[in-house]
């Protein structure tokens, strides 16, 4: 059944620039694929956008078309790829680094993935220690390197004719640090800007130039960057679309999985330890407390909003919850999630549960910048600015366009997604009673 209010769709026509913050394992191994796809030698698998599809209307009704088929979203031979580093291999380069493809699959993309070279970045030593920039920006202050990064955008635009753009950072963890008044307001971050100010940390700025120039941005790291009230501002002023944080990939994706289902059939949990071994750039990084300290928080902010112990103090009130990262170079990208979890059933008898996710992180994230990349792209089309909520199915840490905090049961958040999608395009949500 359809409602009366479809929304206003711009339809996508044109090249869409996706634009990279940080062109390492992550963004390497989603361009490739991106070009491996179009050529025909692999299968998008676990993009929702490209392999998803969506009930409408009832079970008995069978109307399942493909996510693709059902709303305007751009098409991957659309797609042209530009972005920011600190190194300045070209992708080829930078894909033999980091060692997640197989080599000949990098050798057969060797002519795409030479022709994209990053722009120098924005970087600053004191947000991720491990670190040192070879191929960086340098200006008077850092509103002088928000505007060479806007100069940068302008360019990418206008030289491979690109009728819209949209920023996903794919960047490293920055060290924690907690908002300052500078962060507050629009006014007080430019100022802060202007005066170089040192809580002003280099993702922010990313942040700061693409929103400036409309460009819908997604923020794939715990980092504090579109999640701060000058930002947020930001966005409204210039009517774009934002999402943060922190790409939902190994470890964390079995938690959402498993804690609904824990606690959809009441039983209790005394602990839930988690450790993570990697050996990637992103494990180096990690291993300075001050960056997993960014993503302890993250990750360690999605059981308590599961769970709701609160509601449960039976079943969870008392529940032990720990996480560490450990970097383990002989790994490299192929990263080991493991968890041991104390649960406890009938009569309070209790039994355990453990799970060891030999993941390939940059395997994850892959699709998921490729997802957000065309939902951010629709959501501008559609009108939409902002905090884009609905796409919290793709993140650790979630931000909530409202008063109440953001959902983490994946579940859930596939069916907001889902309904969103349903409810622009004119049709009815599905209810729980009409899931299927």
């Amino acid at each position: 059944m359809t409602t009366s209010n479809p929304k206003q769709v711009t339809p996508a026509k044109g090249k869409l620039g996706v634009l990279l913050p940080g062109m390492g394992a992550v963004a390497t191994t989603f361009i490739a694929g991106v070009y491996a796809v179009r050529k025909g030698i692999a299968q998008p698998v676990g993009s929702l956008c490209e392999m998803g599809t969506i009930r409408l209307g009832k079970r008995t009704d069978n109307n399942v078309p493909k996510i693709r088929d059902y709303v305007s979203l751009a098409t991957l031979d659309d797609l042209v790829f530009g972005g920011w580093d600190l190194f300045e291999d070209n992708c080829y380069q930078a894909a033999l680094e980091a060692g997640v493809l197989n080599k000949d699959l990098v050798e057969s993309l060797k002519d795409e993935l030479s022709a994209i070279s990053p722009m120098p970045a924005v970087f600053d030593p004191d947000y991720v220690k491990r670190l040192r920039g070879e191929h960086v920006k340098t200006g008077t202050s850092k509103m002088h390197l928000a505007e060479q990064l806007m100069e940068d955008i302008e360019r990418f635009k206008k030289e491979n004719a690109c009728d819209r753009l949209v920023a996903v950072w794919c960047g490293s963890t920055e060290v924690y640090r907690e908002p300052t008044a500078v962060h507050a307001t629009l006014k007080a971050f430019e100022e802060g800007l202007r005066n170089s100010d040192d809580e002003i940390a280099p993702s922010q700025i990313y942040a700061y130039a693409c929103i400036k120039l409309g460009v819908p941005y997604c923020n794939g790291a715990p980092n504090m960057s579109v999640d701060i009230g000058a930002i947020q501002e930001l966005a409204r002023e210039t009517r774009t679309p934002i999402a943060g944080k922190d790409f939902k990939t190994g470890q964390t994706l079995m938690k959402t999985i498993l804690a609904p289902g824990f606690k959809a059939r009441m039983l209790g949990i005394k602990g839930w330890f988690s450790t993570n071994i990697l050996g990637n750039r992103d494990g180096e990084v990690l291993d300075d407390p001050g960056s997993f300290k960014s993503k302890e928080i993250s990750k360690l902010s999605v059981l308590e909003s599961v769970l709701q112990p609160d509601k449960y103090p039976e079943l969870y009130g008392d529940l032990y919850h720990k996480v560490r990262i450990n970097y383990y170079p002989p790994h490299g990208d192929n990263k080991e999630g493991w968890d041991n979890i104390d649960i406890f059933g009938w009569l309070g008898y209790p039994m355990q549960i453990k799970v060891d996710f030999l993941c390939r992180d940059s395997i994850l994230a892959a699709p998921i910048v490729l997802d957000l990349a065309l939902f951010m792209d629709l959501a501008a089309r559609a009108g939409e600015s902002g905090v884009q909520e609905w796409l919290s199915f793709y993140l650790k840490a979630p931000q909530a366009a409202g008063e109440t905090g953001a959902e983490h049961d994946l579940f859930i958040q596939q069916t907001k997604l889902k309904n969103t999608l349903r409810e622009w395009m004119g049709e009815q949500p599905v209810t729980h009673s009409e899931a299927g």
